[in-house]
């Protein structure tokens, strides 16, 4: 699987409506671009002085699942609205493992401090 994260860091003046709006926006993605295989996003909670105020998750099944999710006409409206609130955004992509493939570590077996 193709891992897209985004983290965001709002302007200053970007308010709580402003904020509710891209949810929606980001809420209604999954159910028109079917290139997207998992979707999480959410707001950051523990506010420290390194965290950004807003980060997605995203799944997708290889690179040109992702550029045509990238392309889609409602992904490029998004992008817009994520312009005109940021002061900065970070992406990486990358090849994530599969963790279907690791064994459950418990507490006999030595593993850390539990």
């Amino acid at each position: 699987m193709l891992n897209h994260i985004v983290l965001l860091k709002f302007k200053d003046h970007v308010t709580e409506e402003m904020i509710q709006a891209l949810e929606g926006l980001l809420e209604d993605l999954p159910n028109k671009i079917f290139e997207i295989h998992s979707y999480e996003f959410g707001r950051d909670i523990l506010h420290s002085n390194r965290s950004y105020d807003f980060g997605l998750v995203s799944l997708f099944a290889n690179t040109e699942a992702m550029k045509r999710y990238q392309d889609h006409p409602d992904h490029q409206i998004v992008l817009k609205k994520i312009g005109s609130m940021c002061e900065s955004v970070c992406v990486v992509d990358f090849l994530g493992t599969d963790a279907s493939d690791l064994k459950e570590k418990t507490p006999d077996q030595g593993i850390g401090n539990w």
